[in-house]
């Protein structure tokens, strides 16, 4: 009985790799177990994606890839990213909102695409390298939380 209890009370982790065109987004399921890719939206369709998705859906938290270079520096990217957790907090301010590092994803996603065998049409389909990046960063973000206890 207080398993189930417990049970009830879980809730999702969304991340976003954000980007000016696209946003691939992924989820965990509600135990916070594993991380899948959700889909991909145009930019300007994310925030009428999400309060629909968070209408349904019990989320603990959004987390978000920073754009760094290999100094550890902004990309012209980045203000764009802080632009959009500014108005994720504004919508959901009850809502944790995570910005991590996101060195690599990309090219990490390719690869993964590449290992898993996916045909050089499919690696071009640069939706889906966006929604590999999202899953690779709230796999990231899920590693960092279990090192943490």
């Amino acid at each position: 009985m207080y398993l189930c209890s417990y049970l009830q009370d879980m809730a999702r982790l969304l991340a976003l790799d954000y980007g000016t065109k696209r946003v691939g987004i992924a989820v965990t399921d509600e135990l916070q177990i594993i991380a899948s890719g959700l889909c991909t939206v145009r930019a300007h369709d994310c925030m009428d994606f999400l309060k629909e998705y968070i209408s349904k859906e019990k989320v603990d938290a959004i987390i978000m890839g920073m754009p760094k270079n290999l100094q550890d520096q902004k990309t012209d990217a980045t203000p764009y990213v802080k632009g959009f957790a500014k108005q994720l907090r504004k919508q959901f301010p009850q809502m944790e909102i995570h910005l991590i590092d996101e060195r690599f994803t990309s090219k990490m996603a390719f690869q993964s695409m590449i290992d898993s065998g996916l045909k050089k049409k499919a690696r071009q389909d640069k939706a889906l390298v966006d929604e590999i990046s999202a899953t690779i960063i709230l796999q990231s973000f899920m590693e960092q939380q279990n090192f943490k206890f």
